[in-house]
């Protein structure tokens, strides 16, 4: 298509269709020609609405074959970046759902210079009919010009018939040309192995976009983004960054380079997904990141029947993209129906939210529509373990570790091959059972499945750190974290702490709070590694920052008045206060009597917390805080009963 004669403004921003530029003041901005034509396209119908199928048609033109889906994806978001223009809010394109795009703020045009235009549109005009060109009539025109070429060879006059051969082969690099940016027939993959293609070592898949007329669909664009991640990440070659991680990426549209360069990867896949009756349409495109080139695109429209076969296709094909063997099998041969799949997801979106109870109910939802739904007899197992973590009334704990306990169990004996079944049961197993082989055996099976899963990594830490294996447990946070750089940001400071490196601990927690300043955790690890240190004064502020600002003004005006005990003591008070009308925590209360001196009140509560089978008990004996009781006999047969190996 042609660019407008003239030049059209707006905003601070100007079109010119002479020079086939856009500016910002004196400034060219890039943009490339496929989103150059299409921002073209919106200012010429200057507000009205133009469908998607009309950019189809106008852009690559109705009879090709390209994945034009992607492509407008990708021009908008690249529109967008250019002008910096926000789609929840946007100044520029707006979006109409499920129709396509308008071009939404005012607009002027001021008369251009020279005829630049002319020959712009000129060369538009050849893209277009080039474009237009089908793989046949290629193939063909390419086979002409060769011969033309080949008869000209044989002729009597050598200038003219050099002429015509150059001729021939302008015609051919050209056709051909067009036919390599295409894709067409594969000419591509034809002319350059797979070898030329960049290897991705790691790689984020980025939120999928929810293209549903009902944003109560999220759920499921989240859950297929979830699962996507899994499958990847099944391939022990590839790093796939977690869920977590690229899920704070989700409705932010920032340049891929920059997100790249956050998560630490290579490679981005990114999509969307349209759910409609009983059909999902999804979108995916890959891109190397470093010189922000698409390296595959494809489209899929099946039914939901046929969603797992998909998800196994899909990520095969991925794995194969970035110039890797996937290992990734074919779908298990149980069916999963779709109303128990979208229940699932359900749950697990609830899960994430922190909605346990509502969790619990879609997964319970999902078994009854298909009893032997593994995945979901696991995450309704997770639901009943993640209330108790640090503890509950002994009523309450016993009937949901006996509920999770079943789960867990009914989970691995219908799926063997099922990671997350035995990643729960390796969290039943040192968490609620305290029997760390199994626990091991479990965490090891868990990793063995899925050697990209970081919950397996940081699951497989936190067994070695009940075990004593330190330096394996170092290594094992290190994993989890590089897979999961931001759902636990602390991990492998605490993990240094553990093991008594404490200055690596306080350089690993300080680079992480440049980063995530109002991270708690970092902020409570950092404390004790300080403790441990004897900077006590620092260990109180970074203590501090853990509570609301009224309650840390209060806890540094303790210290400013009583020093570094004032300030334990107010806050041993505070959490005294803050349960006493609930169940209270005695692996705190042990703790901070621990740095207060207090040998009696702590090991009181160490053997409270021992009676209560209070999970966090495993990490006992790796706790610093309690090294001053280590030979008191009290503390020892706590060790004993509990199976540890003897303290260092």
């Amino acid at each position: 298509m042609g660019v407008p004669f003239g030049v059209v403004k707006f905003a601070e921003f100007e079109l010119d269709g002479g020079r086939y530029e856009l500016r910002r003041g004196d400034r060219v901005l890039k943009l490339e020609k496929i989103p150059m034509e299409l921002l073209t396209l919106l200012l010429e119908r200057n507000g009205q609405l133009v469908t998607r199928d009309e950019i189809v048609e106008k852009i690559w033109g109705k009879d090709v074959f390209l994945d034009t889906e992607h492509g407008i994806n990708t021009a908008i978001r690249k529109i967008r970046q250019t002008l910096g223009d926000d789609p929840e809010n946007p100044r520029f394109v707006q979006t109409v759902t499920g129709k396509g795009y308008r071009f939404i703020a005012s607009t002027s045009a001021i008369p251009a210079k020279g005829n630049g235009s002319a020959v712009t549109s000129a060369a538009g005009l050849a893209d277009e009919q080039l474009l237009a060109t089908q793989p046949a009539e290629l193939d063909s025109n390419v086979r002409a010009i060769t011969s033309v070429a080949s008869a000209t060879e044989e002729g009597p006059r050598g200038g003219r018939t050099i002429q015509i051969a150059g001729l021939a082969l302008i015609a051919v690099v050209g056709v051909a040309a067009v036919a390599f940016g295409l894709n067409l027939r594969g000419v591509r993959e034809r002319l350059f192995s797979s070898s030329a293609r960049p290897r991705i070592r790691a790689l984020a898949v980025l939120p999928l976009e929810n293209l549903s007329a009902d944003p109560a669909q999220e759920y499921f664009a989240d859950g297929m983004t979830d699962e996507l991640i899994t499958m990847l990440a099944k391939n022990p070659e590839l790093r796939v960054v977690s869920r977590t991680s690229v899920m704070q990426y989700k409705k932010v549209h920032r340049p891929l380079a920059d997100v790249a360069r956050e998560l630490g990867v290579d490679g981005i896949l990114e999509g969307s997904v349209e759910r409609s009756g009983n059909r999902v349409h999804i979108n995916t495109q890959l891109i190397y990141a470093p010189q922000d080139r698409h390296l595959w695109a494809e489209s899929y429209n099946r039914d939901l029947n046929d969603l797992a076969s998909l998800q196994t296709e899909l990520a095969q094909t991925v794995a194969r993209q970035v110039g890797f063997s996937t290992t990734v099998g074919t779908p298990a041969a149980r069916h999963i129906s779709p109303e128990a799949h979208d229940a699932y997801l359900l749950g697990r979106y609830y899960f994430v939210a922190g909605q346990t109870e509502k969790a619990r109910e879609s997964f319970l939802k999902a078994i009854r529509l298909q009893p032997d739904y593994a995945a979901a007899h696991a995450s309704l197992a997770d639901s009943y373990f993640a209330e108790m973590v640090f503890g509950a009334p002994k009523q309450e704990f016993q009937e949901a570790m006996t509920k999770g306990e079943q789960s867990a169990r009914q989970a691995v004996a219908l799926d063997e091959s099922d990671a997350q079944a035995h990643l729960t049961m390796a969290a039943f197993n040192l968490l609620f059972a305290w029997d760390f082989k199994a626990a091991e055996r479990e965490s090891a099976r868990s990793i063995e499945l899925n050697p990209g899963d970081s919950e397996a990594h940081y699951m497989r830490y936190n067994v070695l750190l009940a075990l004593q294996r330190l330096p394996d447990a170092v290594v094992e946070a290190r994993k989890s974290m590089e897979l999961d750089p931001r759902s636990r940001p602390e991990t492998l400071g605490d993990a240094l702490l553990r093991a008594g490196q404490y200055d690596a601990a306080i350089s690993e927690l300080r680079a992480r709070a440049e980063v995530l300043p109002d991270n708690e955790g970092i902020h409570e690890v950092l404390a004790t590694v300080y403790w441990q240190k004897g900077l006590l004064a620092e260990s109180i502020h970074e203590e501090a920052l853990k509570y609301v600002p009224q309650s840390r003004a209060a806890m540094e005006a303790a210290l400013r008045d009583g020093g570094v005990r004032g300030a334990l003591e107010w806050e041993l008070d505070h959490w005294k206060k803050v349960n006493a009308r609930k169940y209270n925590f005695p692996m705190q209360f042990a703790q901070m009597s621990a740095r207060l001196g207090k040998k009696e009140e702590a090991l009181r509560c160490l053997e409270r917390a021992y009676a209560e089978h209070v999970p966090t008990m495993v990490f006992l004996q790796s706790e610093h805080d309690f090294d001053f009781v280590h030979s008191d006999p009290r503390y020892q047969a706590i060790v004993k009963k509990m199976g540890f190996p003897p303290a260092s």
